[in-house]
């Protein structure tokens, strides 16, 4: 046995055993000069895990595969490894509840021939399909190279995702903070991730309509959406006459001088100072 080696099939590759082999990476369990893309029974029964290849399912001899007969679950290899993790206790409940959701199990449903391909929508496992070679026929040490720069980029986004979710938690205590009074509107003096946050600590069933927090130098007013699922939508709009303005056609409309923009869709406005946003927000709730 090779320690912290991966066997991987050779030849094409897809999302799931480069988000597995990122993954694999991203916790420190496998080096990355030992990643071994073959199709050697011999190679592989000798590499420490094994992602995508060897027709067996065994966690516990750190092997994933989900081709064979056998598994009739709806994991891919990433799936499996990000499991593996956790089960392991390598990743925490919550960062893998994020990852799971906001990632894995859209490669994992893509592999399996489940996920739904939207026109003009690219997914992660299309962008991964995308580091192929052009040509089909492309020599193997070019299809590894490419498998390698696929992966580094998998492992970048793996990356930010979780410096992303880890600020996201840090950010609850102050988004709790501002629930508490149980107004119609949540201010923050420094503009956060309080979204997930709001709807984490119960937001579905919180008065608050509005958000007022810094923007590029401005401040902003924003409507709450109904449910963290419809954040497209708001549970009051800002008024219709605001719709699609810019500066001197909003302020002339809403008699504020310090107003900068409202989205045509009525769900954000900008305003120069905090004061200005609090003023919309004043005429917003008369309205």
């Amino acid at each position: 046995m090779e320690p912290r080696s991966l066997g991987i099939h050779d030849g094409s590759f897809h999302a799931d055993e480069v988000t597995a082999s990122a993954l694999l990476l991203l916790f420190d369990r496998i080096d990355r000069d030992k990643i071994r893309r073959t199709r050697d029974q011999k190679v592989i029964d000798r590499c420490d895990y094994v992602c995508d290849v060897g027709g067996e399912y065994n966690p516990q001899k750190r092997r994933f595969d989900h081709h064979q007969a056998e598994y009739k679950g709806p994991m891919s290899s990433a799936g499996m490894v990000l499991l593996y993790l956790k089960d392991l206790d390598l990743i925490e409940p919550h960062l893998y509840e994020y990852f799971n959701k906001s990632l894995i199990m859209g490669v994992d449903a893509h592999d399996n021939g489940l996920a739904k391909l939207e026109p003009g929508t690219t997914s992660f496992s299309q962008v991964i399909t995308n580091f192929l070679p052009i040509e089909y026929d492309a020599e193997p040490e070019d299809m590894d190279r490419a498998f390698m720069i696929a992966v580094d980029f998998a492992l970048g986004h793996l990356k930010r995702l979780r410096e992303r979710h880890i600020y996201t938690l840090e950010c609850k205590a102050t988004v709790k903070k501002a629930m508490i009074h149980g107004s119609n509107v949540l201010i923050f003096e420094k503009s956060l991730p309080w979204l997930e946050n709001f709807f984490d600590l119960g937001g579905d069933f919180h008065p608050a309509q509005y958000v007022i927090m810094p923007s590029g130098g401005h401040w902003k007013l924003r409507g709450i959406p109904p449910t963290l699922a419809e954040r497209m939508k708001v549970r009051r709009p800002l008024p219709e006459a605001w719709a699609g303005l810019h500066e001197e056609e909003l302020k002339k409309v809403s008699g504020i001088e310090g107003a900068v923009f409202c989205h045509k869709g009525r769900f954000i406005s900008i305003w120069e100072t905090k004061e200005d946003a609090l003023k919309a927000l004043h005429i917003a709730m008369e309205h």
